[in-house]
């Protein structure tokens, strides 16, 4: 089985020595996306925006790799304050409005470039495509 990097300018550009997602034929692993607007650079303000920006960023990501939202099987939500739970649950709900993915969430002492939330996905490929694959 071969894997493939995902790269796309529609998404944030790692921060780190990672992949934005890496596939395989049928899965592909998204990196944890914080709510960066991958045009400015800049963080979003508050939880409501990030969390937003974070599903735009996954988005972004798995159709760069020939997938999309309605493909994840799995989500890892990591929070800084735990209160923000239902606020999360609201936005994240808009996204997953149908058979919504299996999810754990975490409240974590602190997120890359002081974000309040990151998200990472497992999905499936729902094709090959060659675009954004590197």
């Amino acid at each position: 089985m071969t894997q493939q990097t995902i790269l796309t300018e529609k998404a944030p550009a790692a921060v780190g020595p990672y992949s934005q997602a890496v596939a395989t034929e049928h899965l592909i692993f998204t990196s944890g996306q914080i709510g960066i607007h991958p045009l400015t650079g800049q963080l979003r303000p508050g939880i409501v925006e990030q969390t937003q920006q974070v599903l735009d960023n996954l988005a972004a990501v798995l159709d760069a790799a020939g997938s999309g939202m309605g493909q994840i099987v799995k989500t890892t939500i990591f929070l800084t304050d735990i209160a923000e739970f239902s606020t999360v649950n609201e936005i994240y709900a808009q996204a997953f409005q149908d058979d919504p993915p299996a999810r754990s969430t975490v409240q974590v002492a602190a997120l890359p470039l002081g974000a309040l939330i990151e998200i990472e996905a497992i999905a499936l490929r729902a094709c090959s495509n060659s675009a954004g694959e590197k």
